[in-house]
């Protein structure tokens, strides 16, 4: 895989340290505020179909038209 541009390079090191894989990191990593805490979202349950997919295409979730809510919520939460 080639890796874009990283948006948060200290945050891929450090992914990558754990032991996430190249394109897990590059994800979460180019994810806008993904560095920031949490706690202010609701769980992927409450969203709409459409609002997860969306999240999906800017996490880049390969095969997301093809997939039910559920299945847009297991690869967001595991991709």
């Amino acid at each position: 895989m080639d890796i874009p541009s990283i948006k948060n390079e200290d945050q891929y090191e450090a992914l990558r340290e754990k032991g996430y894989s190249k394109e897990k990191s590059a994800r979460i990593a180019n994810t806008p505020d993904s560095g920031k805490k949490g706690g202010k979202a609701k769980p992927y349950e409450q969203w709409t179909k459409d609002e997860l997919y969306e999240q999906a295409k800017r996490v880049d979730i390969k095969g997301r038209s093809k997939m039910d809510k559920e299945s847009l919520i297991h690869a967001l939460r595991n991709g």
